[in-house]
Parts: structure tokens; C-alpha cells; sequence
């Protein structure tokens, strides 16, 4: 290609232009799903977020002949760097045609912003961070991705891997269909009941008066159970009340269960009825009345995606996350659901990996975050 210009993102049009490249750039692909854009500016700085109080962020856009072809974020996560003793800088919301002159400049500016800031290594993409979308698509391509899930070219991973990035670590979508129930039902129904019995583990859905409370108790349980785990930062509690009002609407609380034991919630699955083809349908656009077309009868949508399933440390591999999923059953059944997808799930995640494959869930996707040292 020729010349090509790498601008910081400060004006109006500049910002317009980072946000709509990808309706550029995926015109005709009958795969990808826009993001609601309201809450992708926001993701990406240009409107008020709690990631954003503490972390900082510089948006690039690569134009050619004063056309918008690429764009990345350089982002800088000081809460993942106290946590992991890091001086790391990381980059999300990577676009770009397919062109490694244009994907190598990105790359630059955001490596020469993140130099300057003190980072000495880069990690990608996050968008912005592990508790947000993530992850470059190299394996399943031949289905749209499901709610909050990324979706790129088959040409990213070369461009990526070119600049000199590797693998940090993998991460699977899972499938699972409902005709697998009644055998998976029978195999380990029995030794679900057991594990309640002895535990005296209580199961409940989210409570609709108590919504608020509730859902941030859930993200409470996934914080602490994912403490330690590759890469995680807890979110802050602000991030936890953001989170919790995003969702007041998007869930269905008879598919959110909760495990108690002695009144404690002590483990969570939370699941979404899979969103995509209506906010493909809106363009993702929420108002004026696009919030009523994604939300309207969503009893219609027969695909829900599991995004977490999580337990606290001191309850793992007590047969939690069994009882969970296996009371999780006769819910997805009443609503109706055929299928679901498990993600994401780390390639490291050993224990949670195992328990979907011994249920016969199928991977279909794989997604992968690159590190260059």
C-alpha cells in the first residue's frame, strides 16, 4: 500500500472515524455482528467508564489517501501491573485491512505511546482488559460469535504473528445442544444429588426484588474465584456496579442460579440469551428504539451463551460447578433453549475444560492473546 498515515485520535472526526471503521472495513461479511456502540465508546475512552478513572488509554487510526484503513488501542493497565509485579502495555480494538505495512505501523505507534509510558512489554488484544471482550479468532470461522465474544478475519493471526507477536495463552468456546441433556442428566444427576445432600448446598435463581445485590454478589463470587488465575484482575467495585446495572436488563433470572451453603453464595452460573442477530438486526444501535427490538420477547431466543460458571477458591473441586450446571438443566428446557456455548474458557483452565468435555461439550472456536517481549 501506499503512504500511510498513523494519527493520534483527538478530534471529533478522529474518534468518529476509530469507531466506524468496522462497518468499513466488514461490509458484505454475513458473519460479523457490529458492537452496541454506546457501550464501545465507552470501552474504548470516549465516554465515562469506571476502567478508565484509574487506566489509560491512546486510540491510533491509520488512514491512506485520507481514508480510515486500520486502527488500535495502546492501553495501559495499572491495576493488572500491581497485581502481576508487570511493567506491561497492552493493545485492543485492533482493525485493519489486509496489509501488513498498515498493520505494522499500528503496531509501532501503539509500542513507541506504550515505550513512553514506561511499559516494557505488549499484550493483546484487550478490549479492554481479561473482564471485557478479548482475544484474536484463529479457529471457527464458519460461525458468527456469540454475545460479546470477538469476531475477526482469517487473516489477523499472520499479520499478528508477522510483527513478531506469539502465543501467550489460548482461549475455547464450548458448545453444548440440548439433545445431550437426558444423557448427561442420568450419568450425573445422581452424583449432583449427592453433593447437595452433602454439603447442604442450596440452589436459587437470581432474585428479581434484590436484582442489583444480587448480581453484584455474583461478580463478588467470579472476582474471588478467578484470583490467581493467568492474567486476571479482579474487577474494581465500581467496574462490579457498572457491570451490574449493564446486565438489569440482558439477563434472565431464572438462568442465573446461585449456590448458597449456610445462606453464603458460594458459587454462580450466569447466562445470556445470545443477543447477536438482533443487535446485527439494529445495527447496534440502542435508541431511539432499538433497545425495545433487542429486548422484546426474548423468550424467542433459543440460543444463550454461559459466559461464567465460578466457584470461591475454598469450595473448588467439591462437585460445585456440577450441581450448578445440572440444575441449570430443566431451566434451559422450560425456555425452550437447543444450544450453548461455554465461554471463554482459558487453555490452562484444566479443571473446567475437563468437566465440559467429560459432559460432552464440543469446542468450535479458539481465540488467542499474543505477547511480544
Amino acid at each position: 500500500m501506499a503512504k500511510v498515515e498513523i494519527r493520534e485520535v483527538q478530534s471529533s472526526k478522529e474518534k468518529r472515524d476509530f469507531l466506524t471503521l468496522p462497518w468499513r472495513l466488514y461490509q458484505g461479511d454475513p458473519l460479523w455482528v457490529p458492537p452496541l456502540r454506546r457501550q464501545q465508546a465507552e470501552l474504548v475512552g470516549y465516554r465515562p467508564h469506571p476502567f478508565w478513572r484509574r487506566n489509560r488509554i491512546q486510540t491510533f487510526v491509520a488512514y491512506h489517501r485520507g481514508e480510515p484503513c486500520g486502527r488500535i488501542a495502546a492501553i495501559v493497565n495499572y491495576d493488572h501491573n500491581e497485581c502481576h509485579n508487570e511493567d506491561r502495555g497492552f493493545w485492543g480494538f485492533f482493525e485493519t485491512v489486509n496489509d501488513f505495512d498498515v498493520a505494522a505501523q499500528l503496531f509501532q505507534a501503539a509500542q513507541r505511546w506504550l515505550t513512553k509510558q514506561g511499559m516494557r512489554t505488549l499484550r493483546g488484544p484487550m478490549n479492554p482488559s481479561l473482564n471485557y471482550t478479548l482475544g484474536t479468532l484463529i479457529e471457527g470461522f464458519d460461525k458468527p460469535p456469540s454475545l460479546m465474544m470477538t469476531y475477526n478475519p482469517p487473516y489477523y493471526p499472520e499479520l499478528i504473528e508477522r510483527f513478531g507477536f506469539h502465543k501467550a495463552q489460548d482461549l475455547y468456546a464450548y458448545e453444548g445442544w440440548v439433545h445431550q441433556l437426558p444423557e448427561v442428566t442420568a450419568k450425573y444427576g445422581p452424583t449432583a444429588l449427592q453433593i447437595m445432600d452433602r454439603l447442604g448446598l442450596k440452589i436459587r435463581p437470581l432474585d428479581r426484588r434484590h436484582f442489583l445485590r444480587d448480581v453484584q454478589a455474583f461478580i463478588g463470587v467470579y472476582n474471588a474465584s478467578l484470583k490467581g488465575t493467568w492474567g486476571f484482575v479482579p474487577m474494581s467495585p465500581e467496574e462490579v456496579i457498572h457491570m451490574a446495572n449493564a446486565l438489569r436488563y440482558l439477563l434472565v433470572p431464572e438462568l442465573a442460579l446461585g449456590a448458597e451453603i449456610d445462606g453464603r453464595l458460594v458459587g454462580g452460573v450466569l447466562c445470556l440469551p445470545d443477543y447477536n442477530m438482533r443487535i446485527k438486526a439494529i445495527d447496534g444501535r440502542l435508541f431511539p428504539f432499538g433497545f425495545i427490538r433487542l429486548l422484546w420477547r426474548k423468550d424467542k431466543i433459543k440460543r444463550v451463551r454461559v459466559l461464567a460458571a465460578n466457584v470461591l477458591p475454598e469450595y473448588h473441586r467439591m462437585g460445585i460447578g456440577l450441581v450448578l450446571l445440572h440444575s441449570l438443566a430443566p431451566k434451559a428446557l422450560e425456555w425452550g433453549i437447543r444450544e450453548a456455548e461455554f465461554s471463554w474458557v482459558l487453555e490452562s483452565n484444566w479443571l473446567s475444560r475437563g468437566s465440559l468435555e467429560k459432559g460432552g461439550a464440543i469446542r468450535t472456536k479458539t481465540y488467542r492473546i499474543y505477547d511480544l517481549d
